[in-house]
């Protein structure tokens, strides 16, 4: 049964293993997990996560990241499911070696070939990129399980204590900030909007090309990047002003995306000059941007976009 988190809203903890959620009794699943994530009704607990819960991701190793659903686009399809001839069940995976090519976890059976039946399935994808926080490795395995309300849980997607979760997170190494994941969260709770930088991807290509041809191969707050490293960042509120606005933005850097989304590098908007967090100053590398002025010359737009950035991290 869903219980919903002290903040108003509950929180999943969902597998997004890349190649490994391919397995034995099916084709797997297409995900992008900053972006969207996928599941259909043969998942257990498929009808639980709504819009505004957190999604939290993980590859069955350790953390990847969190946000908050956005959206979940409901469908149908036919899906190829793989048997075994013995007893049936789905419980089988591909051996990395040996002969035969599967054994079934069922039952033991040993067999080259699974059965092959269609099946139509409910389909489910959330998508959650404008809150996205990247948490590569910052929580192992153990630790997830043990965040969740049910511990011994298999499921790939269960429930998860979100007050647990965000005090572990923020409390590991290099102490990470959830503040993209605690503003949307506010937001979907007591309304209005919600104005951040909401990152683009690389495939919406007329934005950053644009971006590209306008700036170069600049990041705006490090200089020179290899193109594959930038990433477009909208600058205004896309909710207000409801289409894309080249003046609006601006090329950076990935690492320094996430630290600018995150308030650990704001724009001072008297002086122009960069201003980094103490937490974040420590490490050389952004560090020594601290004080220092940005690589390319800002529009009227994009100053009144730095200074509600600058007044929503560095004011009061």
């Amino acid at each position: 049964m869903r219980s919903d988190a002290d903040v108003g809203h509950a929180a999943w903890l969902m597998i997004a293993a890349g190649d490994d959620r391919r397995h034995g009794g099916n084709d797997g699943y297409d995900d992008e997990p900053s972006v969207y994530y996928s599941w259909d009704n043969t998942v257990p607990n498929h009808r639980l996560p709504r819009r505004g819960d957190v999604i939290v991701l993980w590859d069955k190793k350790s953390l990847l990241g969190a946000s908050v659903i956005e959206k979940i686009e409901q469908g149908e399809r036919r899906k190829e499911v793989y048997r075994c001839p013995g007893c049936g069940k789905a419980k089988l995976k591909p051996r990395q070696e040996g002969r035969p090519r599967f054994r079934c976890g069922a039952c033991g059976h040993e067999f080259s070939n699974p059965v092959v039946k269609i099946k139509a399935v409910t389909t489910f994808r959330s998508y959650h990129q404008t809150a996205w926080v990247d948490l590569p490795g910052q929580l192992q395995a153990e630790q997830l399980r043990e965040l969740c309300l049910k511990p011994k849980s298999q499921h790939s997607i269960r429930q998860l204590d979100y007050q647990r979760f965000r005090v572990a997170v923020t409390g590991s190494p290099g102490n990470p900030q959830m503040s993209p994941v605690e503003e949307s969260l506010s937001q979907m709770l007591y309304g209005g909007h919600r104005r951040a930088i909401v990152r683009v991807r690389i495939g919406q290509r007329s934005f950053r090309s644009n971006l590209l041809r306008k700036y170069g191969d600049q990041c705006a707050f490090t200089g020179p990047s290899p193109m594959e490293a930038l990433e477009a960042a909208h600058l205004y509120s896309f909710a207000v002003e409801g289409k894309h606005r080249d003046d609006g933005g601006l090329l950076l850097r990935r690492d320094v995306h996430r630290l600018f989304d995150c308030g650990h590098l704001a724009v001072n908007p008297e002086t122009l000059t960069i201003d980094v967090s103490e937490s974040v100053r420590r490490y050389e590398e952004y560090g020594r941007l601290h004080g220092g002025h940005l690589r390319v010359q800002l529009t009227e737009r994009h100053l009144r976009w730095v200074n509600e950035h600058w007044k929503m991290h560095r004011s009061g």
